[in-house]
């Protein structure tokens, strides 16, 4: 089976070249910071870690790395155990309420 025209295109005309992007390769903070801690005492250090729904952001998206990401996600799951930081988001507990009232 052939792939469908995308239009027509002169015979011997030039293809036209795309832009490749290529991602910049992350560093992990706390490995090129190496007096930086993870304490799960330290919201404000956490709440960059964590999404505005409040779901801790993975490491493709952090760059950290595996070791830093386990330790960084039991802080987050401890502070959250003592209200440091939420669970759910503001506005999505709220929404919450107002539909279980109506």
């Amino acid at each position: 089976m052939t792939q469908p025209s995308r239009g027509p295109r002169p015979t011997g005309a030039p293809r036209p070249q795309r832009s490749r992007y290529v991602p910049r390769r992350k560093v992990c903070a706390f490995c090129a910071e190496k007096s930086s801690q993870i304490d799960y005492k330290n919201p404000a250090q956490l709440r960059r870690f964590v999404s505005d729904r409040g779901k801790i952001e993975p490491r493709r998206r952090t760059g950290s790395c595996a070791r830093h990401q386990r330790a960084l996600a039991r802080a987050i799951k401890r502070a959250r155990h003592i209200a440091l930081l939420p669970f759910t988001a503001g506005h999505t507990r709220t929404a919450a309420v107002l539909v279980s009232r109506a």
